[in-house]
């Protein structure tokens, strides 16, 4: 089977909602047994003000890369930025902030193209739900290992933890 010609682009703030919804859905195929039905509700009742606040972002000239599929449907967003001052102790200057890929699209090297765009092969950090070992997988295979960094979540996402994994230079 041919995989699929995903084209990759920085996002516009046209490109938001669209985005938002493929986010929420991503999150759903990935958390739907870690999170209640009510978290998925509540995170689209947000979706007013998240569409306001990502498009301020990208006005203020934040990065959001986005994959499309030949039919123009979002399949998959990833983006990047300074490190925030808490994770100055990993040493690197750039985190992985976000890459969400639909699963249909698992497997086709578009999560790889999406993390090439956002970073490259910059040393950086991210942080991976805890209990995500594909996301985990996918980030050791490029460089990535965890560091011994464990965070709990709070608000919607309380009772899980997050991992932080780093890739240094070279």
């Amino acid at each position: 089977m041919p995989t699929p010609d995903y084209r990759v682009r920085r996002a516009t703030s046209d490109d938001v909602p669209a985005t938002l919804d493929m986010k929420l859905a991503a999150w759903r195929e990935t958390y739907a047994t870690q999170r209640p039905a009510s978290f998925f509700t509540a995170e689209a009742a947000r979706r007013k003000q998240q569409v306001d606040w990502w498009a301020r972002g990208l006005a203020a000239g934040a990065e959001l890369w986005i994959a499309e599929d030949p039919a123009g449907r979002i399949m998959g967003c990833s983006g990047a930025g300074p490190v925030q001052d808490d994770d100055a102790d990993a040493g690197v200057r750039y985190e992985l902030q976000m890459l969400y890929v639909l699963a249909q699209a698992y497997g086709t090297g578009l999560g790889l193209r999406l993390l090439e765009s956002a970073i490259g092969s910059k040393p950086a950090l991210l942080w991976v739900l805890e209990d995500n070992p594909r996301a985990q997988a996918f980030y050791r295979k490029h460089g990535f290992a965890p560091d011994g960094r464990r965070e709990p979540l709070t608000d919607q996402w309380a009772g899980l933890h997050e991992i932080r994994m780093v890739r240094s230079a070279g």
